[in-house]
């Protein structure tokens, strides 16, 4: 009798439960979509993120002390110890070497150029295809660390194997009058090298008075085989919190069980330490102004999907109540007589909420499916790829949709309750 009465009334009143099953949809669908989006966001946000290059640099610990004591950047005159480009590929063998994306190691230099100017000098692996000890392929370098920078048309980046060509900044370049193409004799000590000009680039920074040339064509110049001043490292990373920033002061100071989650999470302090472990006489230290920055602008991309979806549900709950009130309001003779024939108001109230329920949870299940795409939508659009289905959205939806449910029919269940049968069956 029960279920009977309940589906004779989704017939009848068809129109209003429609009405609020379209409701439903829309705000399951949208607080679907928003949290699948937020729980696979955090990769997609750091990998756009890595426009502003290397949030890790990796200097030789006396390098790292005169640099924070002094303010002295690496190169020669500064210190005479070097990082081993031997260790480079280790930095692919730490526990979140899976999400150290792009690497360089740098080595720093002056040279004089045909005989006149000095000007700063960089090797470093431009385009760097490796093979690990594992068997994993990897492509890396400095081109896509400074994927901001403009190449001339007429010029190209460096390749792996163009030791006999260099990049100059385009303030260089106007300085020294050279186009692509040119020749230049590069001096260092007794050793000279002459290279051509395969391309001219412009930083908007300090790089634009610099020539960029391989690792090993430098190394040569300098007189420093295997050696390099500092490596540059883009890792994907957790935006720090209060457990993170203890352990940056100092790891030794955590118990065990904060020092495991501690280092089992891809927090950059905890990556930075993993580094230190492989790389030998090395110092990691994030690159605060990067690193903050992502965390920052993930946490505030967060908090606004977070704040999309209260809202979408607090609208949802406001349109399920004036539907379901009015639903009630409309029946109110036919409640008023359940009343009178001894009905009591638990079962009354039951019966209403169940009827909204089952119609909540078939426009639950349609806006759960749409809001799926519509998170592989803002996937693709934003992001360039899908966004990774999280199972634990099903109940927090279903939470929140019985949650939405329930408070929307406060305001029908209180007239429920104050209904008075003799009333409402005299017409009043």
């Amino acid at each position: 009798m029960f279920w009977r009465m309940i589906w004779r009334t989704l017939a009848r009143q068809k129109s209003k439960m429609l009405m609020i099953a379209f409701t439903v949809i829309l705000g399951v669908s949208l607080s679907t979509a928003m949290m699948n989006v937020m729980l696979g966001v955090g990769d997609k946000v750091n990998r756009e993120l890595k426009v502003y290059g290397a949030n890790i640099t990796v200097r030789h610990k006396e390098a790292a002390l005169m640099n924070d004591l002094y303010g002295l950047s690496e190169g020669l005159g500064v210190t005479d110890k070097f990082l081993y480009e031997e260790d480079v590929l280790k930095l692919k063998t730490i526990f979140w070497g899976f999400n150290i994306i792009d690497f360089a190691p740098m080595i720093d230099g002056r040279a004089q150029v045909n005989g006149g100017e000095e000007a700063p000098l960089l090797g470093t692996w431009v385009q760097k295809h490796a093979v690990l000890n594992t068997g994993e392929e990897i492509d890396t370098g400095l081109r896509p660390l400074r994927n901001w920078w403009q190449i001339d048309l007429k010029g190209d980046w460096l390749g792996e194997n163009d030791d006999d060509f260099v990049m100059v900044g385009g303030a260089l370049a106007s300085r020294l009058r050279t186009e692509v193409g040119s020749e230049l004799t590069l001096t260092h000590g007794g050793m000279t090298k002459k290279v051509t000009v395969k391309g001219i680039f412009n930083d908007g920074g300090a790089a634009d008075g610099q020539i960029v040339g391989t690792l090993k064509m430098v190394q040569e110049l300098m007189g420093l085989p295997g050696k390099v001043s500092r490596l540059e490292v883009s890792a994907l990373t957790t935006p720090d919190n209060d457990l993170a920033r203890k352990a940056a002061q100092d790891p030794r100071g955590l118990s065990p069980d904060e020092y495991e989650t501690w280092y089992c999470t891809a927090y950059v302090s905890a990556i930075c330490h993993q580094i230190q472990e492989v790389v030998r006489d090395g110092v990691a230290k994030a690159v605060r102004q990067v690193a903050e920055s992502e965390g920052t602008i993930l946490s505030k991309t967060t908090l606004l999907m977070i704040l999309i979806t209260i809202l979408s549900s607090i609208g949802s709950a406001l349109a399920i109540s004036n539907l379901i009130t009015a639903s009630v309001i409309e029946r109110s003779q036919e409640l008023g007589l359940l009343k009178a024939l001894g009905a009591r108001n638990y079962q009354i109230v039951l019966l209403v909420l169940v009827e909204v329920m089952v119609t909540s949870l078939f426009g639950g299940a349609l806006g759960y499916f749409l809001g799926i795409g519509f998170a592989q939508i803002i996937g693709r659009t934003v992001f360039g790829s899908s966004i990774e289905i999280a199972q634990m959205v099903i109940v927090i939806v279903a939470v929140i949709l019985f949650f939405v449910t329930l408070f929307g029919s406060i305001p029908a269940i209180r007239y429920l309750l104050n209904l008075k049968p003799t009333e409402v069956l005299h017409g009043k």
